[in-house]
């Protein structure tokens, strides 16, 4: 997991490790089972810790791309002008506030054979995010090129999945895009209507993660999966809630909630259950549109999310994970780095779990 080292910038980089020698073990399928979880996880923090002048959206497209081609997987791009064709105003407006227009949501596509379950993977791959019009101060916006670390999760675990040949159908849905203040860039109070054609009351220009988030949903909602697991950098009471060594999950329901909770404890990656009852959606309505993109006072914003994007998954069985874990200081697990990778590992516990 630690053998190679991250990118950096520095004028004497890291060395990489060059050689493991292992004495006394047999079974090599066991060991190529780990390395791909490793390769996937590495992937994740690879692209989660490039600058924001290094993976724009247009880079980032590029690079999946040409990841597509090299291991075979289907590849679909829904850019800014499909987008606003179909109807999907609430990737639209997020990404409408960037100069350049290169955001888009990207679909990967992975068949097996002899597959017999669908899973789709959902990621918020948000490469910057000053907060729009309303402008995160320095020390919010510090690190806020990591804001994609949920796409990059998503795509580490198909990247995993696929090495390991496991029998399913599996697609990758990215949101890739940046939250930028500008002219164009949207505002509150506007209304603005999703690809499912649920009306948005924008309250905060801030919640960006759960706007384009919502339009890749409904997407990956539509092609009828067995199941959808969504993975985002998308609250900070989630940190408030669990600090940094756990994610917090929520699940349509027990049987997904206690498959969580056992993945967690086959992969060391923790997580905790949180509840989403529908009386929360009393927070989120509105006098003029479907319903708020979230509330001004912030209380359990990490729950009120939630319930706004379960309008957005129709009747699909699905989980979301909310990456409090994403980063760690000293590491989390097995490993060394701040940015860990959270997610990779349970990801593919979790579907060879609904495997079996």
């Amino acid at each position: 997991m630690n053998g190679a080292p991250l990118p950096e910038r520095k004028k004497k980089p890291a060395g990489a490790l060059r050689a493991i020698r292992l004495h006394g073990y047999a079974s090599g399928d066991a060991f190529a089972g780990q390395r791909a979880v490793a390769e996937g996880n590495f992937l994740a923090r690879e692209l989660t810790v490039l600058p924001p002048n290094e993976l724009t959206p247009g880079s980032y497209r590029r690079r999946v791309r040409e990841l597509a081609r090299q291991r075979g997987w289907r590849h679909e791009e829904y850019d800014v002008k499909r987008l606003r064709k179909m109807g999907a105003g609430a990737f639209v407006a997020v990404a409408q506030g960037s100069a350049e227009a290169d955001a888009a949501i990207v679909h990967l596509s992975y068949r097996h054979p002899r597959a017999r379950k669908s899973f789709a993977l959902v990621g918020k791959g948000i490469c910057f995010d000053t907060g729009g019009h309303n402008l995160k101060p320095a020390r919010s916006m510090q690190g806020m090129y990591k804001d994609m670390n949920g796409s990059a999760v998503a795509l580490g675990i198909l990247a995993a999945a696929a090495a390991l040949k496991l029998p399913a159908r599996l697609d990758c849905w990215m949101a890739i895009a940046r939250n930028d203040i500008g002219p164009r860039a949207y505002l509150q109070s506007e209304v603005v209507t999703a690809l499912n054609g649920t009306t948005i009351e924008i309250v905060h220009t801030d919640a960006e993660g759960r706007m384009v988030l919502a339009d890749a949903l409904t997407l990956a909602a539509r092609a009828k999966p067995d199941l959808m697991v969504d993975f985002a950098t998308l609250t900070g009471s989630m940190h408030t809630a669990v600090g940094e060594r756990y994610s917090g999950v929520f699940a349509t329901s027990e049987r997904l909630a206690r498959a969580a909770l056992l993945a967690a404890d086959g992969s060391g990656e923790r997580v905790c259950v949180f509840p989403q009852d529908e009386d929360y959606d009393e927070d989120l309505e509105s006098a003029i549109a479907d319903v708020k993109q979230c509330t001004m006072e912030g209380a359990a914003d990490h729950i009120l999310a939630t319930r706004f994007l379960k309008r957005f998954v129709g009747d699909t069985p699905w989980l979301h994970m909310d990456l409090s874990a994403a980063k760690c200081k000293g590491g989390l697990g097995a490993v060394a780095t701040d940015i860990n990778g959270f997610g990779v590992a349970w990801g593919v516990e979790f579907l060879k779990a609904m495997l079996r």
